[in-house]
């Protein structure tokens, strides 16, 4: 009889997993993937990431004259550059196993069921249980009327394993997943266009921030088509045939490309457990409704990250397999969902965290912002890394309720802002602050005096 069985060795699963373990539960975590990691690690934030940072520095060859620096006879080597992103995540697999062995956790291979609230069936097994976690994660949601064969039209695993640059890639879809890819593959020679059914590019993000970015993917090779939505992507001798219709409006357009990258969203992977015959409510979207100790409609069965509703991101499920199972543990597990920071980690990044500016117009709430763009930072202009800004948002007496950059580094310089917020910190807290000098970070600080009404270099 286990304490706990999580079923999903994601980020939220296993991090929940381990974190039950050290709490003195008997934990087991079932996953029929055959690694370890879930979407993130094998198919998605890690691979991406490992791949930006390889195209990144390729693309980097053809600005370093403005250094001094002549390269003469570089090469892409595609293959090599998949087998780096391959063993990074086949390093990060094997380094979770041996986490699960280091506390305790007993893995069970193989695709789970629910036959009934205490049970979990992997195989021919069933294997008893006081608590089950669900954290099966996400998949990419499909286009209507365009059919996923991961040869030309690709979701975001096939946009990953290319064995060769696309002449030109079709994005469809503006948000992070989409522009993440298409960045990688311009910088590597493809032709990228980019179709947003919306008249903007990262729905969600800041308005401003989002424009600010909008405008330095465009400089480097990004082709964007916004209000367009995509009716049907056709085979044929020429390549991939993709019909696109102007929103409200009655034109219709024609896109040759070799390559379509559907990435219009995530949905949860809710389906094949057994919920319906145990009576767990799952909604009309697939997300499984949890009360604030994230437990379903059914006693003893939970649900955390990208089966709940809430933002679909790696770090919020990890904050919500370790407030879940705390609680299991009889402590006070929280998550505040106010302050899950959201970083696309493209150049520049765009990273954020509370509320935009048209969310607080929208609610009619009192807000002062300030704002400070890196082409005034000493550091950025020394790197050459000026494009983007820092933005705040606060209450009229200083409370911060939003931050959003884009610029080099916005991941890492957010988490200032989120522990800033996180802690109650004003913007005369972060402004009185020493920043050290020459950096990003400085840009930060200049924001919030810039709100303040005392910016120094603005």
């Amino acid at each position: 009889m286990f304490d706990l069985i999580v079923i999903g060795a994601g980020p939220g699963g296993y991090v929940a997993a381990i974190r039950a373990a050290q709490l003195g539960l008997k934990v087991a975590c079932v996953e029929g993937r055959g690694s370890l990691g879930g979407t993130c690690l094998n198919v998605g934030c890690i691979p991406s990431k490992a791949l930006l940072t390889s195209s990144g520095k390729y693309a980097e060859l053809s600005h370093l004259a403005a250094h001094g620096i002549a390269v003469e006879g570089a090469s892409l080597d595609l293959n090599a550059m998949m087998a780096r992103k391959d063993k990074v995540v086949g390093d990060l697999t094997k380094g979770i196993g041996f986490l699960f062995k280091k506390n305790g956790v007993e893995l069970i291979e193989g695709w789970a069921t629910i036959p009934a609230a205490g049970q979990v069936k992997v195989g021919d097994t069933i294997h008893e249980t006081k608590n089950i976690l669900i954290a099966t994660g996400s998949e990419p949601t499909p286009l209507p009327g365009v059919e996923i064969d991961e040869t030309d039209v690709l979701s975001s695993t096939g946009a990953l394993a290319l064995d060769a640059v696309p002449e030109h890639l079709v994005v469809i879809g503006a948000g992070v997943i989409g522009l993440e890819l298409g960045q990688v593959w311009a910088r590597l020679g493809a032709k990228v266009t980019v179709v947003e059914y919306l008249d903007r590019i990262l729905p969600g993000i800041d308005g401003e921030i989002a424009k600010l970015a909008q405008r330095a993917l465009s400089k480097r090779g990004l082709k964007f088509q916004l209000g367009r939505a995509v009716k049907a992507v056709d085979a044929g001798e020429g390549g991939l045939s993709l019909t696109v219709e102007r929103v409200g409006k009655d034109t219709v357009d024609t896109i040759v490309a070799d390559k379509v990258l559907v990435a219009i969203g995530r949905r949860p992977v809710t389906r094949g457990l057994g919920l319906d015959a145990l009576g767990v409510e799952v909604n009309e979207r697939g997300f499984i409704p949890v009360d604030g100790s994230f437990q379903s409609s059914v006693p003893g069965i939970y649900a955390i990250g990208d089966c709940v509703p809430g933002p679909m991101l790696a770090h919020k499920a990890e904050e919500d397999g370790v407030a879940c199972v705390e609680g299991l543990a009889g402590l006070q597990g929280h998550v505040d969902y106010d302050k899950v920071p959201g970083v696309v980690y493209t150049d520049p990044e765009v990273a954020s965290v509370g509320a935009t500016e048209e969310a607080l117009k929208d609610a009619g709430t009192d807000y002062i912002s300030g704002k400070f763009t890196f082409m005034a930072n000493s550091r950025a202009r020394s790197t050459g890394e000026t494009d983007g800004a820092v933005k705040v948002l606060a209450s009229p007496d200083g409370v911060l309720l939003g931050a959003h950059i884009c610029g080099a580094h916005g991941g890492d310089l957010i988490a200032e802002l989120v522990l800033a917020m996180a802690k109650g910190a004003t913007l005369t807290d972060v402004a009185a602050s020493c920043h050290a000098h020459p950096s990003m970070a400085e840009a930060v600080k200049e924001a919030c005096l810039d709100a303040l009404g005392r910016a120094i270099h603005a």
